[in-house]
């Protein structure tokens, strides 16, 4: 098929939202919805986005997992935030088919809370097919009784907040709380889950109901993996293969209690409920082989770069989310065509979500054991302790990048770092030598 150019106008913009029935909430979204509308193209289509800002605030749009060019990418170090009232337009191409998502990439706590977030589905021909495709967005509000957005109170809950990252009590999926399913029985159905919370961590749970993931953020694994629980951490993506189920079955989506070792105990928590009604032929055909995955280096590949994940305390801030003992940081260059073995270090007593802008990596060792199986990731988690082997493959685009932790209290705290991506790494060395980091906005 041809490739297109595939255009949307997205506006981001403040509006009442209904959760659920007679719960009202001042929203901050993209086109007046939660979330933002579903932008589907096909790989290798080129993507428009008209973008104008109605917010009273300045913003951008991250492209969450897209393999873009770096002026694309949506940061503020990339791209002169777009003020209010302004006009903006993204425009790339769409190298790989895979779940992906859209946020705001300034002021991210608040911003991505209130709605400010989305997702894109881009397809490819493949052998899968399946009775009916679905997105499933988790995220959560901490609102009042009043359905206001509840601020942290002064040092001890604000410090919490910093240190916890942010939950809400108030649980959705698609921007509604509650929602009920309904699925014919028989069928065979491709669930997308994206994780577009600021904090919480959804271990995935169908009512005990095993499940087939097949997908992660690059895309399509290698085979289907059979599963009965699945951690999904903030900025994952994951699709899995649902049912069939028996006629008449009713069970929840939920989280399942996951310690991440904060101040709040993890507890078993529904998002929405699943309906199975009359019994529909299927026409499902699942293939053995989904893609082929060509690893990019062997377990015992030799290290390039340690990224240390740590906590630290603080005089002037009373809480430091630290990347290699520093916040905010510039890391060192890495050069076009350079196989990256990178080992990323979490030295806390909490778990962190790595995410690495505008590349996939492929996770090559788990604390000394290989994984699984093989994907395409962006978006990672650290476990308390722990020591993770990726390898990622800087290709033909050169320009600013970023790394850090998508828990985006930890992000705002100085959990992250910036890199660059170069021809010349001798002058580009040179360079991040009189270099000043940005802070986070």
């Amino acid at each position: 098929m041809k490739a297109q150019t595939v255009t949307y106008k997205i506006e981001a913009g403040k509006f009442q939202w209904e959760l659920a029935p007679g719960k009202v909430i001042g929203a901050w979204g993209y086109n007046n919805q939660i979330p933002g509308p579903i932008l589907k193209a096909r790989k290798g289509d080129t993507l428009v986005i008209k973008f104008k800002n109605n917010l009273d605030e300045p913003t951008t749009i991250h492209w969450h997992g897209l393999r873009i060019p770096s002026m694309m990418d949506g940061t503020d170090d990339v791209q002169k935030p777009v003020l209010p009232g302004e006009t903006f337009e993204y425009r790339f191409v769409l190298p790989d088919a895979g779940t992906y998502w859209y946020h705001s990439h300034f002021n991210e706590p608040k911003q991505m809370e209130r709605g400010l977030y989305g997702v894109i589905i881009i397809e490819d021909e493949t052998n899968l097919k399946v009775d009916a495709d679905r997105l499933f967005v988790i995220d959560d509000m901490k609102l009042t009784a009043d359905h206001k957005f509840k601020q942290a109170g002064w040092f001890l809950p604000r410090f919490i907040e910093r240190h916890d990252g942010r939950e809400g009590e108030t649980l959705l999926i698609n921007g509604k709380e509650q929602p009920t399913i309904e699925i014919n029985a028989g069928q065979t159905e491709r669930w997308r889950f994206v994780n577009a919370s600021s904090a919480r961590y959804f271990l995935l749970n169908l009512g005990g109901k095993s499940f087939q993931i097949i997908g992660t953020d690059g895309g399509l694994i290698e085979n289907p993996q059979t599963a009965t629980e699945l951690l999904i951490t903030p900025g994952e993506r994951y699709e899995l293969l649902a049912g069939p189920f028996e006629e008449g079955e009713s069970f929840f989506i939920e989280s399942l209690p996951y310690n991440r070792m904060t101040s709040v105990k993890p507890k078993q928590q529904q998002f929405a409920r699943v309906q199975v009604g009359e019994s529909k032929a299927s026409v499902a055909v699942i293939p053995e082989v989904l893609r082929k995955i060509t690893p990019l280096a062997a377990q015992d590949a030799e290290v390039a770069r340690s990224v240390k994940f740590s906590v630290g305390p603080s005089l002037k801030r009373g809480l430091d989310l630290k990347i290699n003992d520093g916040i905010h940081a510039h890391d060192e260059p890495v050069k076009i065509g350079d196989l990256q073995v990178w080992e990323l270090i979490n030295a806390s007593l909490m778990d962190h979500p790595f995410h690495l802008h505008g590349f996939f990596f492929q996770v090559i060792e788990e604390n000394g054991a290989a994984p699984e199986y093989r994907a395409w990731k962006d978006t990672i988690n650290l476990p308390p302790k722990s020591t993770i082997k990726i390898a990622w493959m800087p290709d033909n685009r050169p320009g600013r990048w970023m790394y850090h932790c998508h828990i985006l209290e930890h992000h705002a705290a100085g959990m992250m770092a910036h890199f660059e991506v170069v021809d010349d790494l001798m002058n580009a060395t040179a360079r991040a030598s009189e270099y000043s980091p940005h802070q986070f906005h």
